[in-house]
């Protein structure tokens, strides 16, 4: 018999931080224009939002949102357009997110790594009027088929000449004095569409609505412990859940955040002590990254507390803290969902993921829903109790909306065990997906582009286990007959059909895939081959893939 319960005891001073900030905003108020209109009455003239060592106040953060919606409307965008965002993090994404939200446009932030076919898709899916993209992304372009294309206009920053997308020529992103009124929203309206890696098939849109950021902000503030005079910084990208989920966490506390432009381990500590945050975010593969380098006096000379950390080994917990003085808070969430599992640093299991937190309903169960006994592996599957803290479903795909949220639950893919003790542990993923530098990667995406190739006949793309306790992407293709490739030119023939990311680091060229009776590709044997003797090597190569 099963001893799961579906709830379990959340920690007392993080619930009641839940409860006083959904008490302090009631729920027909918990949309961005109602959040921050009430936070800057408040908050006025305090930092909100900083970029390259400039400052957005409450009050400027509102008036940017007012002004370029009026932006938007002017251009034609109206209530439910989506507008697609290619952006590092800098003030015109929070401009271009912000303005959406303020008119009831849905912004569409696209990884700037996207291009070739996973890009065409999301565009073609989203249906996006207009792209604003900044011009050092412009080569991402290069292999879309425009005319295909729904977009209308295309917005560019920082570029020095126009671009041709199809018929279309860009213009630069413009600027309005005028301000607008905000849309009344409703919690349930879309905020945003995020894409996350298909795992049988193209990328799936998350419809994510404006209550489950009010969810997220206050569930990862309270799992953090965060209060009134703390600093926030991140170095993870905008067109992520996480650090767009910042944003959230420091407006809900009439705090600021710092976002620095990408991850850099040389800077990281540095980059700490200049923004003078006391919460920090990591992934994964940073925190052995971050080790692996010399021990530094500035390790320890910043003022972090503490950093959410999903995904760090239990193996590099304590040495972490030990030198940075950093404790590191573990938990599960996804796109789809909010912070359902996970609990504050003096409650941490290092090599679990937390437990139930207040305000959601965890199971692990078999093959047909059937939950199973603690200790025995099954799938996560996850709800909220709240309106709208999970997405609504998947943007035109309601088949896989369906079977997603099949019987009322959210089932996540991620094979876990729930320990006597109501923690839960992660195993692996059921999903065929590959996850490398905290980025997801659709296997189905990466075989795509390998099967365009002229020389490749069949192809299955597959994960293998780095020293960085993440993924690395290996691929086995077979060739048509009388035909030979060199696996560094298949490589190049990825690079520019792939973001950086996903292109394979392995290769190996095989005269037939194991598979099924019928025909399916068995890749878990594929994986547990692995690298052998004749595997070719990218890195080992000395072939870098350039990130732009």
């Amino acid at each position: 018999m099963t001893s799961q319960p579906f709830s379990s005891e959340p920690n007392p001073a993080a619930a009641a931080l839940v409860r006083q900030l959904s008490q302090s905003f009631a729920p027909g108020d918990r949309t961005v224009p109602a959040m921050l209109t009430r936070q800057t009455a408040r908050y006025g003239d305090k930092p909100l939002v900083i970029f390259g060592g400039q400052t957005w106040t409450y009050t400027r953060t509102r008036n940017e949102a007012a002004a370029f919606g009026a932006t938007l409307l002017a251009a034609g965008i109206k209530r439910g357009d989506r507008v697609a965002l290619i952006c590092s993090n800098r003030f015109e994404f929070m401009r271009a997110f912000l303005g959406c939200a303020w008119i009831g446009a849905v912004s569409v932030p696209v990884n700037t790594a996207s291009r070739g076919q996973q890009l065409q898709h999301i565009l073609t899916n989203s249906a996006a009027r207009l792209l604003i993209i900044e011009s050092q992304f412009a080569g991402n372009l290069d292999h879309l088929d425009f005319k295909a294309l729904p977009l209308e206009m295309l917005w560019t920053i920082d570029a020095e000449k126009p671009l041709q997308a199809g018929d279309t020529a860009s213009q630069p992103m413009p600027e309005s004095s005028d301000t607008c009124e905000a849309a009344a929203m409703r919690p349930r309206d879309m905020l945003t569409i995020l894409y996350t890696s298909g795992t049988t098939g193209p990328s799936k849109g998350v419809c994510c609505p404006h209550a489950q950021y009010f969810w997220w902000g206050a569930n990862t503030a309270a799992l953090l412990s965060l209060g009134g005079d703390d600093r926030l910084q991140s170095t993870l990208p905008l067109f992520h859940t996480n650090a767009l989920n910042t944003f959230f966490q420091a407006m809900l506390m009439g705090i600021s955040v710092t976002y620095e432009k990408r991850f850099s381990a040389s800077d990281f500590y540095a980059a700490l002590t200049r923004s003078q945050a006391s919460a920090t975010y990591v992934l994964g593969a940073m925190v052995p990254i971050l080790l692996s380098r010399p021990r530094s006096p500035e390790e320890s000379a910043h003022g972090v507390k503490v950093a959410l950390a999903p995904g760090v080994p239990a193996r590099f917990h304590e040495e972490f803290t030990a030198r940075t003085g950093i404790q590191l808070v573990d938990g599960w969430g996804s796109t789809e969902t909010n912070f359902a599992i996970g609990t504050t640093w003096d409650r941490q299991q290092p090599g679990t993921m937390g437990t139930v937190f207040a305000g959601f309903e965890a199971r692990v169960v078999d093959a047909d829903d059937n939950t199973v006994p603690d200790g025995e592996p099954g799938e996560l599957l996850v709800r909220a109790n709240e309106p709208f803290a999970f997405a609504t479903g998947y943007f035109a795909a309601p088949e896989k909306t369906v079977e997603t949220w099949q019987n009322l639950w959210f089932h996540t893919g991620d094979r876990v065990v729930r320990q006597s003790d109501g923690y839960f542990r992660f195993v692996d993923r059921i999903k065929d997906a590959i996850r490398r530098r905290g980025e997801n990667i659709s296997s189905f995406e990466v075989e795509q582009v390998l099967l365009s190739h002229p020389a490749v006949a069949l192809a299955a793309a597959f994960p293998v286990r780095s020293s960085l306790a993440e993924d690395e992407v290996m691929i086995a293709a077979v060739l048509h007959p009388q035909q030979t490739l060199d696996p560094l030119d298949l490589i190049r023939y990825c690079e520019p059909r792939l973001p950086y990311f996903a292109v394979p680091r392995y290769v190996d060229i095989v005269d037939a895939l194991p598979t099924t009776e019928n025909g399916k590709v068995q890749k878990y044997k594929l994986t547990e081959r692995g690298v052998g003797a004749g595997t070719w090597d990218r890195e080992a190569a000395g072939y870098t893939v350039k990130r732009t």
